[in-house]
């Protein structure tokens, strides 16, 4: 810490104050810090300041001299002042079977050390949304464990404002779907790990010619094409081109973007190939029935012939689907985002006319096993859900099924807190708020 602030004592014996981007790191990636995660490691601090943002990381040490809590704050300029944000965090350790976060004086001593970082850059207000669960729910949506209550009392008593529990996409998601992969060791443990319709979708694709790569920088421009058009189809705002080359040189090699293709030739040989086999049955059968004609042989024929005509239809419908299109077809995108506690799937996008060929099922797939399986990491975080399990019309509901596919759980995060720290100023601005009608 900084000499200025090493004097500055919560109760509890724990000292808080600045510490260094090398020190944050380090702790969020550490084994003693379970919490540790993309949002709260090099590639953030390096985008917030890419894109003009002011940055500070905070510590708090036990009487030992050990970091048991850090996180690192943006602040963004508004109309009526700083306001500072801090993502999934503060971080909390566990060293030989204590919890730090439970301490409710390690929340009072980090409470402090973000008072005094927002004094510093004249913040009006600090918000944070911990990595802490507040339940976690099957699949479908029923709770498996107790709620904690416990960790919102804690920030409440040190002056934080709890946003309270909610369902809907935000800023920050509240809820999330994940899977845990321990004990998954190869492709094929991997997909027996998945539900039915993952399974399928995935063998699906795999068979129709789809296969995933990643890719650098020359090619962002088909990437940031192909999800910007799903944003536009879904509704949705995203990111700009310049927006994901700045990722990529924030986050370096933890920044994973992956483009599914479809490879026409390969696809178009492999139906030729089936309908041809077909073809042949049906020759077969036919003259099986002319010599010998059963009720039998004539369903099977019935039934081979209409699977003939559908084999015939697609590769005609391929011709025309791909007319123009080149021998490689770029077909869906995504961003995943590594780090030694988890990968996080962040963004993606899908060409319409494609899904047929489940591009976006397979990504998941290759993530999964290259990302995650092979380098050891068990947690593997599919993003935000709405958290609304029990309405076919929800906004959200298409996500939802889609990660329902590959098995795993839903999270529930303890949601936003807010620490006024120039109460005066925010009073201000709820009431243009309010003037505004926001």
């Amino acid at each position: 810490m900084n000499s200025a602030d090493r004097g500055r004592e919560g109760r509890g014996g724990y000292s808080f104050g600045p510490i260094s981007g090398d020190e944050l790191i380090a702790f969020s990636r550490g084994d003693d810090c379970p919490q540790g995660c993309w949002q709260q490691d090099a590639g953030q601090i390096r985008l917030a300041r890419m894109r003009g943002h002011e940055t500070e990381c905070l510590g708090v040490r036990d009487a030992a001299g050990r970091l048991v809590c850090a996180c690192v704050i943006i602040y963004l300029k508004g109309r009526f002042g700083m306001d500072g944000s801090v993502y999934y965090a503060p971080l909390t350790a566990v060293i030989d079977g204590r919890d730090y976060g439970e301490d409710d004086a390690v929340i009072a001593a980090m409470t402090s050390a973000i008072r005094a970082s927002a004094k510093r850059h004249h913040a009006i207000s600090v918000s944070i949304w911990p990595n802490v669960p507040h339940r976690l729910y099957d699949a479908q949506g029923r709770p498996t464990g107790e709620a904690n209550e416990r960790i919102v009392t804690a920030y409440q008593r040190a002056g934080w404002v709890h946003d309270g529990y909610h369902t809907g996409y935000d800023l920050v998601c509240q809820w999330s779907f994940v899977k845990d992969l321990t004990g998954i060791t190869d492709g094929a443990s991997l997909m027996a790990s998945y539900g039915k319709r993952g399974q399928w979708s995935v063998k699906r694709s795999q068979s129709m010619g789809v296969r995933v790569r990643e890719i650098g920088e020359d090619e962002f421009d088909v990437f940031s094409r192909i999800e910007s058009d799903t944003a536009a189809r879904r509704g949705f705002t995203t990111r700009d081109e310049a927006y994901f080359h700045q990722f990529k040189k924030a986050y370096g090699d933890d920044a994973h973007f992956m483009l599914a293709e479809i490879h026409v030739d390969e696809y178009k040989a492999d139906m030729t190939a089936k309908r041809d086999a077909l073809a042949e049955r049906v020759a077969q059968l036919q003259a099986r029935y002319d010599a010998r004609p059963t009720t039998r042989i004539e369903r099977q024929l019935g039934e081979d012939r209409r699977n003939l005509a559908a084999a015939d239809k697609r590769l005609n419908e391929a011709a025309t689907l791909f007319a123009g299109k080149g021998d490689v077809v770029p077909a869906a995108v995504s961003l995943f985002v590594s780090h030694p506690h988890e990968v996080i799937y962040q963004y993606s996008g899908s060409v319409e006319q494609y899904k047929p060929f489940y591009a976006p099922a397979l990504i998941q797939y290759e993530a999964m096993l290259h990302l995650c399986v092979e380098q050891g990491v068990a947690r593997y975080s599919f993003g935000g859900i709405s958290g609304v399990f029990d309405d076919p019309h929800d906004e959200g509901r298409g996500v939802l099924e889609f990660k329902q596919g590959f098995n795993g759980y839903a999270e529930e995060l303890v949601g936003k807190f807010t620490l006024e720290t120039n109460p005066f100023m925010c009073a201000i601005q709820r009431f243009a708020h309010r003037l505004l009608g926001r």
